[in-house]
């Protein structure tokens, strides 16, 4: 009983502990080596995923619309998505960083609204100014310091002040500029990278029905009896890893001459090499698998609602390993936006 429920919760943690472990290796290693290395790693367990549900080591059926479409996807998704994100976290934390994911429940809703026609929904609209409330409430405060206070008055004293100043110029980013347009540009990629995964799995099915095959069938081969209802994500996945790792190898050198001093600095740090692993175990390979899983035993809708918990989630841990203090304008700010993207599924 209530076991889809369970087991969503669990990828809201499994999340959780995907961005404490990706915080640590960015800030060690660098975005762009970490997500080469990441990307290694993944497409590693998904070849072997690959071989033991579908009985090859890589996309069955897959056409060439498949392809290319997911493709795209893993550059939206991957190459520029998880490049900002990395990024964020470097400037912001993953606290501050998992709060801006909450935006592509918005994204996806408006791209999926233009490329697929889907319907919005108007909790949807409202859901999306809830979700921005929330952000706005964790990341924006007064542009009075207590320092800048205490000048103000002195200079009260002396002469008055000239001009009417309204409530709203008096607030200002609480955090670098530079983090916060990252990890918008994260949240707004993965959105967006969803819809195209969803367009691409799409062009898999009908590839499939054209070969003969149903989702219900176990691939001939295969070591574990799984049908490809359940098979298929993981190899949508492997080509979307595959167009991750060539883009971010592509950046690494593009951007860094020296990217090969870079590449193995960073393989030869072993608490960055842990935390990439438990990274890359805990997000794409248990996460992805739990979330799919999940979807079996209950409603998608209540299943995205709680994985959109991490932002929540992550508070308490970050605050304890990276000795962060949390305000209570962030802790609601986060509540909202999370309750924001909830709109998105009643």
């Amino acid at each position: 009983m209530f076991l889809g429920e369970i087991i969503a919760l669990f990828v809201a943690v499994s999340w959780t502990v995907t961005a404490l472990f990706a915080e640590v290796a960015s800030k060690r290693m660098g975005s762009l080596p970490l997500n080469v290395v990441r990307m290694t790693m993944s497409l590693t367990l998904l070849v072997v995923t690959l071989w033991l549900t579908m009985g090859v080591p890589w996309p069955r059926y897959a056409d060439g619309p498949t392809w290319l479409w997911l493709l795209v996807s893993g550059v939206v998704g991957y190459v520029i998505g998880d490049y900002c994100l990395m990024q964020g976290y470097i400037y912001i934390g993953s606290r501050m960083g998992q709060l801006f994911m909450t935006l592509s429940a918005p994204t996806a809703a408006l791209t999926g609204f233009l490329l697929l026609g889907e319907r919005m929904r108007p909790l949807a609209i409202v859901g999306m100014v809830v979700t921005l409330l929330g952000i706005a409430m964790s990341i924006l405060g007064s542009g009075k310091s207590k320092d800048e206070s205490g000048k103000r008055k002195e200079e009260h004293r002396v002469s008055p002040p000239s001009t009417h100043h309204s409530p709203l110029s008096t607030l200002q980013l609480r955090l670098p500029r530079r983090g916060v347009f990252y990890a918008a540009v994260a949240g707004i990629c993965q959105g967006f990278g969803l819809v195209l995964s969803k367009i691409g799995l799409q062009h898999y099915d009908a590839a499939m029905a054209a070969a003969g095959v149903t989702g219900s069938m176990v691939p001939e081969g295969a070591v574990l009896s799984l049908p490809l209802t359940i098979s298929v994500p993981f190899a949508a996945t492997m080509i979307r890893a595959t167009m991750g790792l060539a883009g971010f190898f592509l950046l690494l050198r593009v951007f860094h001459r020296d990217w090969r001093e870079r590449l193995s600095h960073a393989v030869h740090d072993r608490r960055a090499m842990w935390c990439v692993l438990g990274a890359t175990v805990f997000g794409p390979f248990i996460g992805v698998s739990a979330s799919l899983l999940a979807t079996q035993y209950t409603s998608a809708g209540i299943a995205q609602t709680l994985f959109a918990l991490t932002p929540v989630l992550i508070i308490a841990p970050a605050a304890w390993l990276f000795h962060q203090r949390v305000t209570l304008r962030e802790v609601v700010g986060a509540v909202v936006s999370v309750v924001g993207v909830c709109l998105f599924f009643l």
